[in-house]
């Protein structure tokens, strides 16, 4: 699997149509209208998500492998 930093996953989330509804020290909490889940997403510098914290986002938000 390809590991992305929490920035460029940010990206891809609010290309999806996802909400940035706020930011709570070093987290972003995104929601969708259509999605009662909500993601909080860990941003600290350009490190990479875990991959079972990546897999877990992308099942979430319906994002496949390729869309990274």
């Amino acid at each position: 699997m390809k590991s992305i930093s929490g920035k460029k996953f940010a990206r891809i989330l609010e290309g999806k149509g996802w909400i940035l509804v706020r930011i709570n020290g070093s987290h972003r909490v995104y929601m969708k209208t259509d999605n009662p889940a909500r993601i909080s997403l860990p941003i600290h510098g350009n490190e990479d998500l875990k991959a079972g914290l990546l897999k877990h986002f992308m099942k979430v938000a319906g994002i496949s492998e390729n869309e990274l």
